[in-house]
């Protein structure tokens, strides 16, 4: 492309790690540096106001990153000023995305969490019953805000539109790669696509029995991960430890498995799904040999809907 891509990022609600992703691109990133112009990076990088975005004319900034759920109204508001800077958004990451693990808090009323934070934890000592408010007066002088905390976790894609979505908690490094690459050189696929080499992570997992010609086997038994260690090798979901690998994008190249973790979905759901979880359901449900290993399986909704749950047909109607 002519001219330098206009780049900005920001933080939403998540841990960093989508930030970290970026950084671990190393050599990588010092290459393809000179061909971006970093406008807004917010909270962890660059030295920016939201003031600064605010005042950019829309549509001026080529590719907009935004990596985190939406729980706040500051997140929100910056959500709403991206899309309206920026010609390309990105829902970078699991939580931005899909809701990821923050999303969990949407299996919680507001004022269930507000009690557990503020109150029911050991260490918490609130004898006057304090919470958060969008505003206060300290010293009879001096008005401070806070942002709003709404009621559930939403995804970008629930606030504003979006172009492409990333998945991944956080994104592998090499694929982040493969996907500034993929935007510098205008090879993206249609707009609303996920970026995505498309495959699930079954399809580039060294223990699936596929790979070696070999018959898929029934799961005969539901195991945790604390109930001992996998054998070498061997598919974990046909060891009885539910792997969600062949429902889960694969471009993290299946490391979880590798080290004796299975899949639990954060890659976001393979081409043609439109709700991870009932799909990662009906992929487990139909393996197992027995249908009263069903009552067997640990915190279901907490396995299926992980890093998914705001982006599903459930979204905020768990509770």
């Amino acid at each position: 492309m002519a001219g330098k891509l206009s780049l900005a990022y920001f933080l939403s609600g998540g841990c960093g790690g989508c930030d970290m992703a970026i950084v671990d691109l190393s050599e990588t990133l010092v290459d393809v540096l000179p061909q971006l112009e970093v406008v807004f990076w917010a909270p962890t990088v660059a030295d920016v106001k939201y003031k600064d975005l605010e005042a950019m004319p829309d549509k001026s900034i080529d590719v907009g990153l935004y990596s985190g759920m939406v729980r706040l109204g500051e997140q929100e508001h910056i959500a709403k000023v991206m899309r309206q800077k920026c010609k390309v958004l990105v829902a970078y990451g699991a939580c931005a995305a899909l809701g990821g693990i923050p999303g969990m808090g949407n299996m919680h009323t507001k004022e269930e969490i507000f009690r557990t934070a503020y109150f029911d934890t050991y260490s918490t000592d609130n004898p006057e019953g304090i919470t958060p408010q969008t505003r206060c007066v300290v010293d009879g002088k001096y008005e401070l805000t806070l942002p709003e905390f709404y009621g559930h976790v939403r995804t970008l894609q629930d606030v504003v539109p979006v172009d492409y979505f990333v998945g991944g908690c956080p994104p592998h490094h090499s694929f982040v790669g493969q996907a500034i690459l993929a935007i510098l050189q205008g090879k993206l696929p249609p707009p609303g696509s996920w970026i995505t080499s498309g495959k699930a992570v079954c399809d580039v997992c060294d223990r699936n029995p596929a790979a070696r010609g070999e018959e898929r086997q029934p799961i005969k038994e539901i195991k945790r991960t604390i109930d001992g260690v996998p054998g070498e090798g061997k598919c974990l979901l046909q060891q009885g430890y539910l792997c969600l690998g062949p429902v889960t994008q694969g471009d993290c190249g299946a490391l979880c498995p590798k080290v004796n973790i299975p899949c639990r979905g954060c890659g976001g759901p393979i081409p043609g799904v439109k709700d991870f979880g009932l799909r990662a359901v009906s992929a487990i449900a139909g393996l197992l040999a027995d249908e009263a290993l069903v009552d067997q399986i640990p915190s279901p909704v907490k396995l299926f809907y992980r890093y998914s749950l705001p982006a599903s047909l459930l979204g905020q109607k768990v509770k």
